[in-house]
């Protein structure tokens, strides 16, 4: 698999114009194109608008080949590939060498925004009227990319990144209330596979976020977001309310220690499971049983 360090080379090797900036570029992608038909990985962050007539695009290990405007976000490092596209209309691809952001609050805030973390198939679906606030946003970046080269450009143009990112997060937000009804089903089959983890003994130790999104074909960050939105609690926080619920009933038999409990849910360590315990619910294990004794 190829990877690329710098802008130069993924433009070269792709056959897309030569960036004016050694660390950013933006590119419009005419109605068909054959950007990185084959895997490939880059040190950069690649923010893109696409609405597909036809072809794939491979991100991570997922493919996407809806029709609909959607915004695709990919951080360093992430393997992507993209087969035969052919678009309705324009699409657009930002480039972000991640040494670009050096320096700037959009270092630590990139890190943010979970949607770089989503599949392709997890895609921000866009209004027409958000489409053309991408698209507003978009011609203010490319215009300072084209036309001006001093100390003011940088900020300039990862000021409108910034926002096209703000604007991302918000319109993720009204994805996730629109699809209330999936949510819904998604919270039951996150309890059904985690209820399911449980009857197998905890083989594989404690359930996580990573084996439970697998299990229902997401991503850990998009189920933790989904989640959210519908209940309230991320994906790890029902984890540990699930498992502090199951110790309470185990914990009303005065039979096991808390050892043996902690144990049979997953722990290797009795003491980190004292500790959620008492996060959860503000006294030790010890504690609990105590009162349930008086």
């Amino acid at each position: 698999m190829q990877h690329f360090k710098s802008l130069a080379d993924l433009h070269r090797i792709n056959g897309l114009p030569m960036p004016e900036h050694p660390l950013f570029s933006v590119y419009r992608c005419p109605k068909t194109t054959t950007l990185g038909e084959n895997p490939f990985t880059a040190d950069v962050y690649i923010i893109g608008f696409k609405k597909l007539e036809s072809g794939v695009i491979m991100y991570g290990r997922t493919q996407y080949d809806h029709e609909n405007g959607c915004m695709l976000f990919a951080r360093p490092r992430q393997i992507m590939a993209f087969k035969n596209l052919e678009y309705h209309e324009d699409s657009f691809i930002i480039f972000i060498h991640e040494d670009f952001l050096n320096g700037h609050f959009l270092h630590q805030e990139i890190n943010k925004y979970a949607f770089f973390d989503y599949e392709t198939n997890e895609a921000l679906h866009l209004s027409p009227r958000e489409e053309q606030i991408m698209w507003d946003l978009f011609f203010k970046i490319d215009a300072e990319y084209r036309t001006n080269n001093d100390e003011y450009s940088r900020n300039i143009m990862l000021s409108h990144v910034d926002a096209m990112l703000r604007y991302s997060q918000r319109f993720y937000k009204r994805q996730f209330i629109g699809r209330t009804q999936l949510s819904g089903i998604t919270v039951s089959k996150f309890n059904e596979a985690l209820a399911a983890y449980f009857k197998t003994g905890f083989a594989e130790g404690l359930p996580n976020v990573t084996i439970l999104a697998a299990q229902l074909h997401l991503s850990p960050r998009y189920l933790s977001d989904l989640l959210k939105q519908e209940t309230g609690k991320t994906a790890i926080e029902l984890i540990h309310i699930f498992l502090i619920k199951e110790a309470k009933n185990r914990l009303r038999s005065d039979v096991q220690r808390v050892s043996e409990i902690a144990y049979e849910l997953g722990f290797d360590d009795p003491s980190y499971f004292s500790r959620l315990f008492k996060k959860e619910t503000g006294v030790t294990p010890n504690q609990f049983k105590k009162r349930l004794l008086n």
